[in-house]
Formats: C-alpha cells, sequence, structure tokens
C-alpha cells in the first residue's frame, strides 16, 4: 500500500510541475519541469535521506559520543526484526525525532538535542520505538517524498510570486493571468500543507500502537508524547516546513497557523488510543 502511495505522490508532483511549466512559461516551460520532474523523483527515491536530513540540520552521531542512544536503538532494531538503522542528531533544542531513508536497510533515525536533554530513558525508549515502527512499517520512504513534494509546491508558489513580479502573468504563454497567478499563489502552498496532512496523519496513529508494541509497553511514548507537545509549543525549531510532517509532534505547532494546518494528529487523541492498550 506505502509502495503504490509513493508512487501516486512521485506521479501526482509530475503531473503538477508539468501543468505549472505549461501555464507560467508555455511550451518550453512544460517540457523543462518534464525533464525536471524526471530528474526529481529518481533522485526523490534514491536520496530521500540525505535530503530530509539536510532539510533539518542533522549530523551522523557516534556510539562514542551517544553509548546509550545506540543502545536503545539496537535493542530495538533486533525486537522489531530490522537492521540497525544509522544514528543522527539534529542541533534544536527543541524535543522532537524523525526518521527517513528508502527502506529498512537503508534507515536512519534522528533525534534532537533538546530530546535528549529533556526526557528519561524509557521515554526516549518509547519515542524511539515509534520511529522504530515507521520504518518497519515503511513509512520513511512516503513520508521523505512527501518532504519533497511540499518543497516543490512551495517553489512553484515563489516561481509565480517572481513571475507577477516581473509581469510574466501577462505573457501570452500564460492563459493565467494575474488572477489565476494570484491564485496559484496561495493554492499551492495549501494544496502543499494538504499532501502532508493526508499523508502523516493514519502513519502516526500506526506509529504509535507498533512502537508501544515494540517497547513492550505504551507509559514511555504517553510520557513522551505530553512532554513533546509542551516542548514544540514552547521551543521554536528553525525547519523546513516542508519537513514538518516528518518528525514525531509537529515542530511547528507553536506557530498560530501552522497549527490550524496540523500534519500530526492531536496528542490527546494519540494519548488516549496508547492508554486504551
Amino acid at each position: 500500500m506505502n509502495n503504490m502511495r509513493t508512487w501516486l505522490l512521485m506521479g501526482a508532483l509530475t503531473v503538477l510541475l508539468v501543468i505549472m511549466g505549461k501555464l507560467f512559461f508555455g511550451n518550453t516551460g512544460m517540457m523543462f519541469m518534464l525533464i525536471f520532474s524526471m530528474i526529481m523523483n529518481f533522485s526523490g527515491y534514491w536520496w530521500s535521506d540525505k535530503i530530509a536530513i539536510r532539510m533539518t540540520g542533522s549530523r551522523p552521531i557516534s556510539e562514542q559520543e551517544a553509548p546509550g542512544l545506540y543502545s536503545i536503538v539496537r535493542n530495538l532494531s533486533a525486537r522489531a526484526g530490522l537492521p540497525m538503522p544509522r544514528v543522527y542528531i539534529s542541533p534544536s533544542p527543541q524535543p522532537n525525532a524523525f526518521a527517513t531513508g528508502r527502506n529498512p536497510e537503508n534507515a536512519v533515525v534522528a533525534v534532537t538535542e533538546g530530546l535528549m536533554r529533556l526526557l528519561s530513558q524509557d521515554e526516549i525508549e518509547g519515542v524511539l520505538a515509534h520511529e522504530i515502527a515507521h520504518i518497519k512499517n515503511r513509512d520513511i520512504l512516503v513520508g521523505s517524498v512527501a518532504a519533497m513534494i511540499a518543497g516543490a509546491i512551495s517553489a512553484i508558489a515563489n516561481i509565480a510570486q517572481w513571475g507577477l513580479i516581473f509581469g510574466r502573468s501577462d505573457d501570452d504563454d500564460n492563459p493565467l493571468g494575474i488572477v489565476g497567478t494570484l491564485l496559484a499563489i496561495i493554492v499551492m502552498p495549501l494544496a502543499a500543507m494538504l499532501v502532508q496532512m493526508a499523508i502523516s496523519r493514519s502513519r502516526e496513529y500506526g506509529a504509535d500502537a507498533d512502537g508501544a508494541k515494540i517497547a513492550g509497553r505504551p507509559d514511555g511514548l504517553i510520557n513522551a508524547l505530553l512532554k513533546l507537545e509542551r516542548g514544540a509549543q514552547a521551543i521554536p525549531m528553525d525547519v523546513n516546513p516542508a519537513a514538518a510532517h516528518m518528525f514525531i509532534v509537529n515542530p511547528l505547532s507553536g506557530q498560530t497557523l501552522a497549527s490550524l494546518f496540523s500534519t500530526h494528529p492531536p496528542i490527546a487523541d494519540r494519548v488516549a488510543r496508547l492508554r486504551n492498550m
């Protein structure tokens, strides 16, 4: 199911870029966007993990630097029957975490410096079990490709803005006109948010439940989610909005507009489901 969803996302990105190329830049723009989208889809499949890591500013951390973290990841991976993923850390003071990669053999789990400081060992284990569940369920490629799609949509909106500023919308090759261009500038970022919401919400419930099973109990994840929610609201994170849906909690929840279009289900609902386990 996730593989089909990934191909649908890639197909949607291709169609969107080709249509926007035609609308804004005529036949030349359509051909350019077709070639560009093919390159982007190829790179999205093979290097989505590297792109996601760069978007979040994460770096690899060695076992000598964080032996406790490595021990938790190794034990949880063994319980889930998965190879040991690579371990990264993000410089953000906000407590949070994410997983990425195209498959379990090329997976990455990343935690923020804030998570390592503010959470107990049981809570860190609950968070990492959630991320290991994402890897086991093969959610990570879908999430990484969705991040690229959201980023591309935002880039298209920026192109539309520049086209409007320099009068491109008056060109004969652009049937949109000024009104159409303005609509595109408004609608495209909203479409990016909808893509992220559709991909992320159902995946989070599944990873919560499976993560609790991998950890052996839901308590650590329950307590961690409550702490992470407060941390995300109180401590800002400098992260590309296109990557927000990859994190275990929305890193932009402290921003009013981002809260209105949250890529994650409410923490209260997630906690209630875990308590019912």
